[in-house]
């Protein structure tokens, strides 16, 4: 089976959603981190995705792939996931 990007953009806004879950679990065990090292953590699993998301949605834009809502609700979401942790971790500490 072939997947779309659009698909693969949705795919990774699902994983961003279960790492936000993974990272609310077992927050208790990242107290002995620094600040920096959670930021980065939180940032490469949370903001990364979704920001790969984002650029999979435009190159099925791009490509002019069949389900094209699809492709804008994974840049939708993405971007929105992304953004707002962003400004989460931006603010954070």
């Amino acid at each position: 089976m072939k997947w779309s990007f659009a698909a693969a953009s949705l795919t990774l806004f699902v994983v961003s959603i279960l790492f936000l879950l993974l990272l609310t679990l077992f927050e208790s065990s990242l107290t002995n981190m620094s600040m920096t090292a959670e930021r980065l953590v939180s940032a490469i699993l949370l903001v990364l995705p979704g920001v790969v998301g984002v650029i999979l949605g435009v190159i099925s834009l791009l490509r002019k792939e069949a389900k094209r809502w699809m492709a804008v609700l994974g840049i939708l979401l993405n971007a929105l996931f992304a953004l707002f942790f962003t400004f989460v971790l931006a603010f954070a500490g």
